[in-house]
């Protein structure tokens, strides 16, 4: 793992988390966007945790192409959760998760899975529908493509349910619920399950409730 992050205790906390975790190794740690390049270029780590708000998404995913980026945020960045997403993230988690929230994130992101606080996914979903987006990370498309078990594969994903729930859902097993949105992802032209989620609210398989606070 690298880790990212311009904040020197925050980021020796982070370091020292992980590296009590057997399964987790630190190949290196960055205080900005160029040392972060370099460490990648060198150590092509697995997973980069990555705080938000540092610029050069772009340059550390060309930098570890086979790196999965897993962005640190907190609530009120949505326009950086944003671009995030359209770069390419694995998935999001809140700064003031618990370690345990963390751990499991970074073990969902290296194993090829998404992994999106519901508190990110709900305010980037909600950001979407008010328009303070201008435009879609994926462009114009339509689900004409999909078929009945795609399109319902697609509603259920955005309404926060993992693939183990989809598949007791749909009585089937959690590889074909796997096999059945990747399909819809290459179809849909989609790069993460967070904009498969965003999808399902913008095609209105899924109707945001009415909030009663």
């Amino acid at each position: 793992m690298l880790v990212v992050d311009d904040q020197p205790l925050f980021r020796a906390g982070l370091v020292a988390l992980l590296n009590v975790s057997p399964d987790l190794t630190v190949v290196g740690e960055a205080a900005d966007a160029d040392t972060a390049v370099r460490l990648a270029e060198s150590s092509q780590p697995d997973v980069i945790l990555l705080d938000i708000r540092l610029p050069g998404l772009v340059a550390l995913k060309r930098a570890a192409t086979s790196a999965r980026v897993l962005v640190l945020t907190t609530f009120d960045l949505d326009v950086y959760v944003h671009e995030a997403l359209r770069l390419g993230a694995a998935g999001f988690v809140l700064k003031e998760s618990e370690p345990a929230r963390l751990l499991a994130a970074i073990s969902a992101v290296a194993s090829g899975e998404m992994q999106f606080s519901p508190t990110v996914m709900r305010r980037l979903v909600e950001a979407y529908l008010r328009g303070d987006t201008a435009v879609s990370p994926w462009g114009s498309v339509s689900l004409d493509e999909l078929t009945g078990r795609e399109r319902e594969v697609l509603r259920l994903v955005g309404t926060g349910l993992t693939n183990a729930a989809i598949a007791s859902r749909l009585t089937v097993t959690e590889g074909t619920v796997k096999t059945h949105l990747n399909r819809v992802m290459t179809k849909l032209r989609l790069t993460s399950r967070a904009q498969a989620v965003v999808m399902a609210y913008e095609s209105r398989l899924v109707v945001p409730q009415a909030s009663t606070a």
